[in-house]
């Protein structure tokens, strides 16, 4: 078989492009990552929803090969589903692997991103020879996981060395991929006896859908019924799913004019010093942020907030019968990967349409203002009270803006109008600047410690000033603080 031709540009860069900066980098990979992303929308087929993955990290990559394999229904066995590039079968010796066995293996079973670019000197390869006799040098894996279930593993191979932030665009890919192939296995019966895969498999009503798995649940029925897409019943499945876990003892599923909605009222259990407790608990908060993603994507949304009693929750998911009429072409380029995932879920909740940013039509979204030149329709992000706007762009935005405004603006944008700036309201959370520092290091994923070591202060100090930051932005934990800390331009 002819080996790909070597390139000594970092995997996601062509040669011609391989003196850009690491952020310039970043954001055309980001790109990238949305031109794979698109495909995928409405796909139920497993095999389909990873080809279209992996072929899309050699064409738009330049990787060598990649391939992703799915968890058995067994959890012991992962299977090789897609392999693009340099080798396209999937019944070779790696058509199967153990848990934890391999680096593929242990990736699944660790739930641990790896990145390397000296593949033929790691213990783990097992075939040394094979690594260097087709020069493949970077390695990258990561694990597609919703919530804390791990449902497979994308990993990827390179003639090149991977640059550092590929990691980080990875993981934008595989939040997009994960959620396609959940829906996806969902689909598909996996066991005899099911309960949740033979209401998935099968046109029934939403309702008795919910029914199936929500057995020992007082559930209420209001509006006419319809058929759903696929699409919306796996999500309101797999809330059922959750508030099942839960024990949850009432729930309402509306059908209204626009779209379905489903209310219920659980108890979350206490967690401290109770390790089953603790664990539902954990997989109560990881959940709720996976459906929140999802129903955002689909134009609805999830809210959580307390009941009436203690440590009752109030549940509710929206979402609309059908995506409707979408708003104008937007493409979102920004400099940080959590700034580009937060605008993403805000463009589709404002229900504008992704684009590429060489379309004529497009209104380019951005902070970097390498990017404004040239661009004829340019929406500005201002990241603090304190930065100037490059003179061309048309509309400023900042963390403040709600979905609604960001349409109406981008609308204008897009007929060619100026718009003004929207201003920060006087009740925004105003964050210190240590406050800052702290949120920006925490979204980089360091601990309280390596925080505490780089600014040279104590660990109970850092705790001090995440509980204050916590408190200004109304976080239930310190997940939601750095998505609220973004969103406010904290960072």
């Amino acid at each position: 078989m002819a080996q790909t031709p070597v390139s000594s540009a970092p995997v996601g860069v062509d040669s011609s492009r391989a003196a850009l900066p690491s952020q310039a980098r970043l954001l055309l990979n980001l790109q990238r990552v949305n031109k794979i992303a698109q495909r995928l929308s409405g796909c139920l087929e497993i095999e389909t929803i990873a080809r279209f993955v992996t072929d899309g990290l050699v064409d738009q990559f330049g990787c060598a090969f990649a391939r992703i394999w799915v968890v058995e229904p067994n959890q012991t066995m992962l299977r090789l589903v897609a392999s693009s590039g340099l080798y396209t079968h999937t019944d070779g010796s790696f058509a199967q692997v153990p848990m934890g066995a391999y680096k593929v293996g242990k990736i699944a079973q660790n739930r641990v991103p790896f990145l390397s670019n000296h593949l033929a000197d790691e213990a783990w390869v097992k075939d040394r020879d094979w690594a260097i006799a087709n020069n493949i040098q970077g390695f990258a894996g990561y694990p597609l996981m919703t919530g804390d279930r791990v449902i497979g593993v994308l990993a990827t191979f390179s003639h090149s060395p991977m640059a550092a932030e590929f990691l980080e665009v990875l993981q934008v890919l595989c939040m997009t991929a994960t959620v396609a192939l959940d829906a996806a296995l969902s689909v598909k019966v996996k066991s005899p006896g099911s309960a949740v895969s033979a209401a998935l498999s099968q046109p029934l009503p939403l309702s008795d859908q919910l029914a199936t798995i929500l057995k020992s649940t007082t559930m209420a029925l209001v509006g006419t019924e319809v058929l759903l897409p696929v699409s919306i019943n796996h999500i309101f499945v797999q809330l059922a799913e959750l508030l099942d876990a839960l024990y949850c003892d009432y729930a309402r599923l509306v059908y209204g004019s626009t779209g379905v909605l489903l209310e219920a009222i659980v108890a979350v259990p206490e967690a401290e010093g109770d390790p089953s407790a603790q664990q539902l608990a954990a997989r109560w908060r990881s959940r709720c942020h996976q459906l929140q993603f999802m129903a955002t994507c689909l134009g609805g949304g999830l809210q959580t907030q307390p009941g009436p009693q203690q440590q009752l929750v109030q549940i509710t998911l929206q979402v609309p019968y059908s995506g409707g009429p979408y708003g104008p072409k937007v493409s979102i380029q920004c400099e940080a990967v959590l700034v580009q995932v937060a605008l993403t879920c805000l463009v589709y909740k404002a229900r504008l349409t992704l684009a590429d940013p060489v379309d004529p039509e497009t209104v380019i979204i951005t902070n970097s203002a390498s990017l404004v030149q040239g661009a004829a329709n340019v929406i500005w992000v201002r990241v603090n009270a304190f930065s100037a706007p490059p003179a061309q762009v048309k509309a400023v935005i900042d963390w403040t803006v709600t979905a609604d405004q960001l349409c109406q603006v981008v609308q204008l944008v897009h007929q060619g109008q100026w718009v003004e700036a929207i201003a920060t309201p006087p009740g925004s959370p105003r964050p210190s600047e240590r406050e800052r520092e702290i949120m920006a290091l925490l979204a980089r994923g360091l601990r309280d410690r390596d925080i505490a070591n780089q600014l040279y202060i104590s660990e109970s100090t850092v705790k001090f000033h995440i509980n204050n930051s916590l408190t200004k932005l109304q976080a239930k934990n310190r997940y939601q603080a750095v998505y609220q800390a973004a969103i406010h331009g904290w960072i």
